[in-house]
């Protein structure tokens, strides 16, 4: 063989193997499996979420308000009329009882006055009997006796303006004079009934139906940290506030060791009782952007998607809500991986480790 059929043999060859690695080479592209590719893409972007079954339990059915601690009955201790103060017989913190002296005014009028009402009653006796023997007027008579009601009523009131005492058992917790001061617009004391206190609370009208007369509650104090008081309901306003939509309830506090002091803050429980309602982690609870609605999302295993339910949501209690309405007994929640999640949106369950 000579060089030229040698160089085209080598050329044949050489054109006939690169054909058949373009053919092999197109054959192993053909036989790759894009779908599995893409399917596993697809998978990739199902969001991973954790659920929990929730179910139904009792729960109390509790609210709690916040009020100021207040004396029973309150007392401001005056003369009715603007007298020198002769002597004040206790202190701030003294503790008094019902009928008890507190201070003494001047009497440097009382027995003037006396005297004055002494006369008078002598002159109407005189002129009853005048008018019996025919010598007097019947005018005569009604004259003298509205002088001398007139001079008793004075003389009474001065009387109880001299000595002042307390109309109720309690503490003195003002003195706005000395003795020698001359008594003004200030109450000489005030005295306040501290065995019972009351809280005034305002309650939402929504709980009108539930509050009743003679209601046990328990109250707790910032001062006595978690230290529980038990009151009752002593009264009930009838009328709601408009403005608020609350009604007034005034519950007492027996307070026989005197424990509780008026301006005390407080936070007063009313107990309703209990109510069968579904409980769930706090964490499954949603709140929506730019308002007030909680959602929870509710797992459906028969096609592997979510709902968004809408929720009404009652107590919190620990790290769970109690739920009024939109999640049922049973349901299966989803408690972690909200965020890529949209009503209808198919999920994929996190296996338990």
């Amino acid at each position: 063989m000579n060089s030229s059929q040698t160089y085209r043999s080598l050329t044949l060859s050489t054109i006939a193997a690169f054909l058949l690695a373009t053919t092999t080479a197109c054959g192993s592209s053909s036989d790759s499996k894009p779908s599995s590719d893409s399917t596993a893409v697809a998978a990739e972007d199902i969001p991973l979420v954790s659920t929990l079954q929730v179910h139904s339990t009792e729960v109390p059915q509790e609210t709690e308000y916040t009020a100021n601690v207040e004396a029973f009955k309150t007392n401001n201790i005056s003369a009715s009329s603007p007298n020198r103060i002769k002597n004040i017989l206790v202190d701030v913190g003294s503790h008094v009882a019902k009928g008890q002296k507190v201070a003494i005014m001047d009497n440097v009028n009382i027995d003037q006055l006396r005297v004055r009402l002494d006369n008078a009653e002598r002159e109407l006796s005189r002129a009853r009997q005048l008018l019996e023997i025919g010598a007097g007027t019947q005018q005569t008579v009604d004259q003298m006796q509205t002088e001398v009601d007139a001079t008793r009523r004075q003389y009474t009131n001065l009387v109880e303006n001299t000595t002042l005492i307390s109309p109720i058992s309690g503490v003195v917790t003002a003195r706005n004079y000395d003795p020698g001061d001359m008594s003004g617009t200030l109450p000489i004391l005030t005295i306040e009934q501290v065995r019972p206190v009351k809280v005034l609370v305002n309650i939402s009208e929504n709980d009108f139906t539930k509050i009743r007369k003679g209601q046990k509650v328990d109250i707790r104090t910032d001062v006595y940290g978690d230290e529980t008081f038990h009151g009752t309901v002593h009264l009930i306003h009838p009328s709601i506030d408009p403005s608020t939509r609350t009604f007034t309830v005034e519950v007492t506090i027996d307070n026989a060791d005197e424990r509780v002091h008026p301006g005390m803050f407080a936070r007063v429980l009313f107990n309703h009782g209990t109510a069968n309602h579904v409980v769930v982690p706090d964490r499954a609870v949603v709140k929506q952007s730019g308002s007030g609605n909680k959602y929870v999302y509710v797992y459906h295993p028969d096609n592997g998607t979510v709902s968004y339910n809408r929720v009404e949501l009652g107590r919190r209690m620990a790290d769970t809500y109690e739920v009024i309405s939109g999640v049922a007994d049973g349901d299966i929640v989803v408690t972690a991986g909200q965020v890529r999640l949209a009503d209808g949106t198919k999920v994929k369950l996190q296996e338990d480790k």
